[in-house]
C-alpha cells in the first residue's frame, strides 16, 4: 500500500474523509430526450442561434451548433463555395450520437447550391439525419399557411434576388412583390434594425397582390416580430430563422402548438 492510499484508508476509518467508488447511477435520456437538432451557421451569423434558442424552449429538445466557414459578402460566388465544406461541418456535431435533424443556415446558399444539393453533402457524413434549409422551411412553411403570392423581403443584390424569385416560383408559390435593402455585408446585415425590418416588411406586404410575407436570411431579425407583423397585415408572414426553426421541429416530431411565434407555430 503506497504511503498516500495509507493515509486514505486511515483518515477514512477516523471518519475525516468519505472517498466512495463506484456510486450507483441511471442513465436517462439526457437533455435531448425528446430530440436532437443540429444547426450549421455560417462563420459571419450574428442571429440564428439567438432566435433558435429563444424558440425552443420545450423540455427535452436541444441544439446543437457548429460553424461553417463563409465570405462576409454575399454573392452566387461565395454562397456557392460553402458547399464542400459541408460534410465536414455535419460531422463535428456529436460524433458518434445520431442526430434527428441537421438544419443549414443559409437562405441564399440552399437556394445556389440547391437544397438536394446540400441534403447530399450533409448524408455522406450523417446519413440518419432528416435535413432542412431555411428556403426549404420557408417553402413548407408558406404552404402549410395556405398563401400562395407573396412579398420576398431580402438583403441580397440583384444577382441573387433573380435566383430567389424563380427558385420559389419553381416551388408553385408566386413572387408578384420583392423587396431589398441591396446590402452584401453580413456582418452589417445582420445590424439592420427590428424597425427597418417591421417597415419594410408592412409595405411590401400591404400590397394587395400577396397574401403572405417571407423574409429571408438567416441574418435578419425577425422571429421577435412575426407575430406583431401579422397582427397589423392581417397575413401570415415567417422568415429564414422563424420557418426553419418550425420546420426542424415538425421532422423532429415536435408537433404540439407553441404560443407567442404566430401563425405558422400554432399549425
Amino acid at each position: 500500500m503506497s504511503p498516500v492510499q495509507a493515509r486514505v484508508e486511515a483518515e477514512t476509518q477516523d471518519g475525516l474523509l468519505v472517498n466512495r467508488k463506484h456510486l450507483p447511477f441511471e442513465l436517462d435520456g439526457g437533455v435531448a430526450a425528446r430530440a436532437r437538432i443540429g444547426l450549421i451557421v455560417l462563420a459571419t451569423d450574428h442571429t440564428l442561434e439567438y432566435e433558435f434558442r429563444k424558440i425552443f424552449t420545450m423540455p427535452g429538445v436541444a441544439l446543437y451548433g457548429t460553424r461553417i466557414r463563409n465570405a462576409a459578402e454575399i454573392n452566387p460566388t461565395t454562397l456557392a463555395a460553402m458547399e464542400a465544406g459541408l460534410s465536414a461541418a455535419a460531422d463535428v456535431i456529436l460524433p458518434g450520437i445520431p442526430l434527428d435533424v441537421i438544419g443549414y443556415g443559409c437562405t441564399s446558399a440552399s437556394v445556389v447550391i440547391g437544397e438536394q444539393n446540400v441534403f447530399k453533402r450533409i448524408h455522406e457524413t450523417r446519413p440518419e439525419a432528416k435535413c432542412t434549409t431555411p428556403i426549404t422551411g420557408g417553402i413548407q412553411g408558406l404552404k402549410a399557411l395556405g398563401a400562395k403570392r407573396i412579398a420576398l423581403l431580402t438583403p441580397y443584390i440583384d444577382s441573387v434576388n433573380v435566383r430567389f424569385k424563380t427558385y420559389i416560383e419553381a416551388q408553385g408559390l408566386e413572387v408578384p412583390v420583392i423587396g431589398s435593402f441591396n446590402h452584401e455585408d453580413d456582418n452589417e446585415v445582420a445590424r439592420i434594425s427590428t424597425r427597418s425590418i417591421y417597415n419594410a416588411a408592412l409595405e411590401l406586404g400591404r400590397h394587395p397582390s400577396v397574401d403572405g410575407v417571407f423574409v429571408s436570411c438567416t441574418s435578419l431579425r425577425v422571429a421577435e416580430i412575426a407575430e406583431s407583423l401579422e397582427r397589423e397585415l392581417g397575413k401570415p408572414v415567417t422568415s429564414s430563422n422563424h420557418a426553419m426553426a418550425w420546420h426542424a421541429l415538425r421532422l423532429a416530431g415536435i408537433t404540439e402548438p407553441i404560443e407567442g411565434w404566430g401563425r405558422l407555430f400554432r399549425i
